[in-house]
């Protein structure tokens, strides 16, 4: 059979559609708070740096970058948010919402300031999402 004709095959109309279905995007087990994590530990890490040098250039450099692991932390995290957790997950942890919804303002708040404070708390409510993720995943 050529490719033409199979591909002929699968897009006749009168061919039964193939069924399927999954919970989430792929098999579970390709989502971990610790990509958001390590990007906020990142973003802890560029403060520190930053907050600890002289160079206006470094300065820079450190807040550009630092920025940057702040959009992926919001990714990360929106990524949990929206594609592993379920309403069941929202029942059962009902301040789940709000943990996002802090954690992910949080990140924006880091994007604006050197202030360590500020990613020691992202840190504190991702592992805050992280205990809920883990205790969902027994």
């Amino acid at each position: 059979m050529t490719l033409l004709t199979r591909l002929n095959d699968l897009l006749d109309a009168s061919t039964t559609p193939l069924v399927v279905s999954a919970h989430c995007d792929l098999p579970c087990g390709v989502y971990d708070p610790a990509q958001a994590r390590i990007e906020a530990q990142s973003v802890k890490g560029c403060m520190e740096k930053y907050n600890a040098s002289s160079d206006e250039n470094f300065k820079v450099r450190a807040t550009f970058i630092k920025e940057e692991r702040c959009e992926l932390v919001k990714h990360h995290l929106w990524v949990l948010w929206t594609d592993y957790f379920k309403v069941e997950h929202l029942k059962a942890f009902p301040n789940l919402h709000d943990l996002f919804w802090m954690a992910t303002k949080t990140a924006a708040d880091a994007k604006k300031s050197n202030d360590v404070i500020i990613a020691d708390r992202l840190l504190k409510e991702i592992d805050d999402i992280a205990e809920i993720f883990w205790a969902t995943k027994k």
